[in-house]
This record gives C-alpha cells, structure tokens and sequence, in this order.
C-alpha cells in the first residue's frame, strides 16, 4: 500500500532561491474533501494525476497516485472542482542530501510559502535549513481547502 509520510513548514526567507534544482507549476483542484480523505486532481507539464489520499495518522496517510489522460484532467478541473483550482510553483531543493518542495502559491493564496519533505518513515533524522519557519504538518489552518475558504471570506467582506 502507497504511504505519504511529510512533514509541512512555513517558508521565512528566500534563502532557498540558490539551491532550486528545478521548478515546476502545478494546478490542483479537489473533487472530494471530506474527513480528512480528499481526491486531487493535478496537472502539470502537460501531465495529469488523480490522487487519492486517506486521513491523516501523525504524519503519515495512504496515498494513491494514479496517471490520467491530460484531457481528462482538463474537463475535471472545469467541471467537478467546487472550489476552484489553485496555482503553485513547486521548486525541488535539495538539502542535506534531502529533497525539499517549496511551494509558491498564485491566485488567491498569492504570498503564501510552504516547505514539505517526503521521508522513508515518520522516525527518519533530517536537518531543517535556515528558511524554514513554524512546523505546520497537520494544523487544519494551513490546509490548502481552509486556506481558500478563508481568503475568500477575508475578500468578500473587505469589499
């Protein structure tokens, strides 16, 4: 069975910038969220995923990642992703021998950072470089889906 064990940070600096090996963007939208499963659909370089992912035990949940054809992905993003899609960049870093995603958000969720490392196993060691801030991995204030509903509430009532 497919495990993801991450770990999820705030960004507090661009120290990063000079370590990125390459960067891509990425568009996720959610067709299910609920009880801490969700199903992602995500397109990027001209490629299409569905992912399904269990809730969360500690830092670990069953993913499961699957290839879909991009047309497929295109339709689903239109038509069956209640809140929309979000825009990222994902940069690759590599530190300590580690790789490191650092996501940059577009859109609605414009200015907000994050750092996740995927690790073989929740007890893995790993050092945290100097630009990563406050530990996140978890809190439902910095899911992606309550990061939007909250920005598009904070909008509606500032006019």
């Amino acid at each position: 069975m497919a495990k993801e064990i991450e770990r999820k940070f705030l960004v507090t600096g661009d120290g990063w910038r000079g370590a990125v090996l390459h960067a891509v963007e990425l568009r996720d939208g959610l067709l299910s969220d609920h009880g801490g499963r969700k199903v992602r659909i995500r397109f990027y370089d001209g490629h299409a995923t569905l992912t399904v992912k269990g809730p969360r035990m500690g830092i670990s949940r069953d993913e499961f990642e699957y290839d879909i054809p991009a047309e497929d992905a295109e339709a689903m993003l239109l038509r069956h992703c209640p809140g929309g899609t979000v825009e990222k960049v994902r940069h690759h870093v590599l530190h300590d021998g580690l790789e490191w995603f650092v996501d940059e958000y577009r859109g609605l969720l414009a200015g907000t950072v994050f750092a996740e490392i995927e690790l073989p196993c929740e007890e893995a060691v790993f050092s945290c470089p100097s630009w990563i801030g406050r530990e996140v991995t978890g809190l439902p204030e910095f899911r992606q889906a309550n990061m939007l509903e909250a920005r598009r509430r904070f909008r509606s009532s500032t006019g």
